[in-house]
């Protein structure tokens, strides 16, 4: 079942979509003005967004700019269903961001073939990883070299959880599954405390996560995160694993010694647009200083300049 959420200051519209939506099988949550569905998106991302065009205090173009500038939502599908249905407003609206437009009145086998139509296009494309729910490398690697092509210096924070294998073979899968799937709100939440609303937060895979940022935010960003990582552990183990400090685990070699627990190893690339050449470049580049971090001990923060 999907979960959308229309927004139309004309109750007896939001009342006559709900139906229509509803007995097609999903669930539908209703909003009146725009304020108050930015607010519900926050609370619960939607698998699509209906939106209105005119409304009192933000207009539909607003709100759909809003979300789409979001990196944490800009994947949310938009259909704007409007009485302005003319060249104009349909140019305004996919320029807003919009991905697809319906004009009123309109025949509720075609409102719900377009939801149908465009659910599907999300979930043959979907980047998200099942576990975070955080973009993957196909976003990662747009956004990078969106960043790259605006001219501007911009810095890509890699951010690994250290002795992370022997960590998930010492307290198990749901343990682990925990802290993948925790870490990475543990990460938009120090990008939402410390970054900037420009900030892009990926899930490379396994216990790799990324960052894309301004250079002025990028060291920040990674201690926060590696501050709020301390609860994400203590969540999924106990607050007495995490006090204690460390762990018994199996090496590579097989053999039994202490990790340090709650610790996170961050990469930091200042990339200068004209130095960059590729995403390959920067995948490279990366790898390597986090290595390099690894090898100085848990908890490090590495800084590299391209």
């Amino acid at each position: 079942m999907s979960y959308l959420l229309f927004v139309d200051d004309n109750e007896d519209m939001r009342l006559v979509v709900r139906d229509i939506l509803e007995s097609a099988g999903h669930e539908v949550a209703l909003a009146a003005d725009g304020v108050t569905a930015l607010a519900s998106i926050q609370q619960r991302e939607p698998d699509l967004l209906v939106l209105d065009l005119v409304m009192p205090g933000m207009s539909g173009f607003e709100v759909c700019r809003a979300v789409k500038r979001n990196p944490f939502t800009a994947r949310i599908p938009v259909l704007m269903l409007t009485a302005q249905g003319d060249v104009d407003h349909k140019v305004a609206g996919f320029e807003a961001g919009a991905d697809d437009y319906l004009a009123k009145p309109f025949d509720p086998r075609e409102l719900r073939a377009r939801v149908v139509a465009l659910l599907r296009i999300v979930r043959r494309e979907g980047d998200r990883n099942p576990t975070s729910g955080l973009p993957g490398g196909t976003a990662i690697e747009e956004e990078i070299t969106r960043r790259a092509q605006q001219n501007e210096a911009f810095a890509v924070c890699y951010i690994d959880l250290d002795n992370f294998k022997p960590f998930a073979d010492t307290f198990g899968f749901t343990a682990a599954d925990t802290v993948i799937r925790e870490m990475g709100a543990a990460v938009r939440a120090a990008v939402l405390a410390v970054g900037t609303p420009r900030d892009f937060v990926g899930h490379i895979g396994g216990d790799d996560f990324i960052v894309v940022t301004v250079a002025e935010r990028a060291e920040a960003i990674g201690r926060e995160t590696a501050s709020r990582f301390v609860e994400v552990a203590a969540h999924a183990v106990g607050e007495d694993a995490v006090r204690r400090g460390h762990f018994m685990g199996i090496d590579r070699d097989g053999r039994a010694r202490e990790f340090p627990i709650a610790r996170l190893s961050v990469a930091i690339l200042l990339v200068q647009p004209d130095r960059f050449t590729s995403i390959g470049q920067i995948g490279s580049l990366a790898a390597d200083v986090k290595r390099r971090a690894k090898q100085r001990g848990p908890g490090t923060i590495l800084v590299h300049t391209v």
